[in-house]
């Protein structure tokens, strides 16, 4: 028996995790997961994301008719533009998507600064306002659903332009509201403004971790964990790029994939410590100790437990649902044509019920 499973016996609590990453309108992708994931009857105690992945995980935890899968589904498609023909090419769909975003905005989302005003862009911070996405969320949110505890627990990220930390938005810590979403979302590549909250001017949190694991450890450090992560960007692909666009392509893949192996690498050592602490401590407890060296056990016995106790969460079991590129596009995060959403929706679900079969074999 190994030292997690031993320890798992000891500590038979765990939470069901569900992580979504930053991308745009890949969060669709998301969506289908999400779908699949419910449709087999999977609940989950925690969802967490950042960028994209924090609005789909607010409106998973504060649904307003009780099925967010449906009201998850509902978003996508009122965000979705359908002035993009459906019937063309894929790869052309997404060069004229993105490009009629990029001028004219999505007024369910962002609109571009241009519109309405009179200054040259000299001094200008962005170059898109995503007021419009404030106003889209409470269409879908209930917040306060959200911030009750029949709600699963949110968390959400993002980063401090001033002092370049990451920020941690937590419903059970903090009454998240559509400000606090909207921060999590402020992509500063895409020329999207911060957003100030709380007396902090914040960025997309995707600027410090694509992948939010570790965030959820931090804000949740006692009980085990089963995660589900949706990994919106490849991480492995095997042609070298062709061009400069391939190349800054391929950086964008590398920069926002999923990284979070380390930190199950550390959970599974830290447990071990624990283990080993464990077991120094029963040996010494039940030993005949003089005077001094008891009173010096005392000592550290408070400690022990609080290292024992609030910071021995393992990873117990993680999931993965990647999603594949057929045809990479370097603003195809960018695309938010019906088809293409429908097209990434389904994809999620196809990969999503894959990956559960191949567990359950």
């Amino acid at each position: 028996m190994t030292v997690e499973r031993i320890r798992h016996t000891q500590k038979i609590q765990y939470e069901t995790v569900l992580v979504m990453q930053g991308g745009g309108s890949l969060g669709a992708y998301e969506c289908g997961v999400f779908k699949a994931l419910t449709g087999h009857g999977i609940k989950f105690d925690i969802v967490a994301g950042t960028s994209i992945g924090a609005i789909n995980a607010g409106i998973i935890a504060g649904s307003k008719t009780g099925h967010p899968e449906k009201d998850l589904e509902d978003f996508w498609m009122y965000v979705s533009e359908t002035v993009t023909p459906a019937a063309m090419p894929d790869s052309l769909r997404a060069a004229m998507s993105s490009s009629f975003g990029a001028l004219y905005g999505n007024t369910k989302v962002f609109l571009p600064v241009w519109f309405g005003l009179p200054s040259l862009p000299y001094g200008w911070r962005h170059l898109y306002d995503i007021t419009a996405l404030k106003d889209t969320l409470g269409k879908f949110i209930d917040f306060a659903k959200l911030n009750s505890e029949d709600a699963p627990r949110l968390i959400a990220t993002c980063t401090d332009i001033k002092s370049g930390d990451a920020v941690i938005f937590d419903s059970v810590k903090t009454k998240i509201d559509a400000d606090h979403l909207t921060a999590c979302a402020s992509y500063p590549f895409y020329g999207i403004g911060w957003v100030e909250k709380d007396g902090r001017h914040l960025w997309d949190g995707a600027l410090l971790s694509n992948t939010p694991l570790r965030e959820v450890i931090d804000s949740s450090p006692k009980c085990d964990k089963k995660v589900y992560i949706v990994n919106l960007f490849p991480r492995v692909q095997e042609k070298l790029p062709e061009n400069l666009l391939d190349v800054w392509h391929r950086a964008k893949d590398i920069m926002h994939t999923d990284k979070t192996d380390h930190n199950i690498r550390m959970s599974k050592v830290i447990s071990r410590y624990l283990m080993l602490l464990r077991e120094m401590h029963d040996i010494i407890s039940n030993a005949q100790l003089d005077e001094e060296l008891h009173d010096r056990f005392m000592k550290i016995e408070r400690e022990y437990h609080r290292l024992a106790e609030e910071r021995g969460a393992v990873i117990e079991e993680i999931t993965r649902i990647e999603r594949r590129e057929d045809l990479p596009f370097l603003f195809e995060d960018a695309d938010f044509s019906a088809a293409t959403i429908k097209k990434l929706i389904r994809q999620g679900e196809e990969d999503a019920e894959a990956v559960l079969a191949n567990k359950t074999q």
